[in-house]
């Protein structure tokens, strides 16, 4: 991986004591929030590889949930985040996993609130940086540096024109972009990495497009 400065290598301002288990840890809470909406009311958190055998001595416990209550890697609330967790009565369970993904520092948040859900894979690939993976178990690569959109749509022809021609109107240039599905002509996933944040007039225009399901945005970490 290539680093464009000597501050992704030694990662963000934070609160201690691991770039990759604290300030990853909580940056993949941060997003997983901001995916899901808000706070959710239930989150069980399932650990992996590193994360799983050093999240109590490396903060990622604290980390991620003061990611879910929507602080930054440098917030010192971080450290009491599960007595706040607790006043915010948001309940959060840690669940140890022996499976091993494809990289050993991987968090997976299943969030809950009323009648949403929402399923979250992150991984803290170093200095900071992150990665999410997965979202409702559809494989994705999007790193959180840039604003995104997640299109959950129909798997029929022109749907994926119908929105890449909203953006081209807009003249919303796309950084990167990923389809994907887990059987044919069922709901797929369309996630647009892009230049710079849109209006909301242009989000819900994609949203009233015909074949798109949901929409979530998603801001730059």
């Amino acid at each position: 991986m290539k680093y464009k400065s000597v501050f992704d290598i030694i990662g963000p301002v934070m609160v201690g004591p691991s770039s990759s288990h604290t300030a990853g840890a909580a940056r993949i809470g941060l997003l997983a929030r901001n995916l899901f909406g808000g706070q959710p009311d239930h989150a069980d958190i399932y650990l992996y590889g590193s994360f799983k055998d050093t999240y109590r001595g490396h903060g990622t416990d604290v980390a991620l949930i003061g990611g879910l209550l929507g602080f930054d890697t440098d917030d010192d609330r971080i450290i009491t985040a599960h007595a706040l967790a607790e006043e915010a009565a948001m309940h959060v369970q840690f669940i140890e996993m022996d499976e091993e993904r494809s990289h050993p520092n991987t968090a997976l948040l299943h969030l809950v609130k009323g009648a949403e859900r929402l399923t979250v894979e992150g991984i803290s690939i170093g200095g900071g940086k992150i990665e999410v993976v997965s979202i409702n178990d559809y494989p994705i690569n999007i790193s959180g540096n840039y604003p995104a959109l997640l299109v959950f749509h129909k798997d029929t022809f022109g749907t994926i024109a119908r929105v890449t021609t909203i953006l081209g109107n807009n003249r919303i240039n796309v950084s990167q972009m990923n389809v994907s599905r887990k059987e044919k002509g069922d709901i797929a996933l369309m996630t647009i990495e892009l230049d710079e944040r849109i209006d909301k007039a242009v989000t819900e225009e994609i949203r009233e497009a015909s074949g798109v399901e949901r929409v979530m945005e998603m801001e730059e970490s």
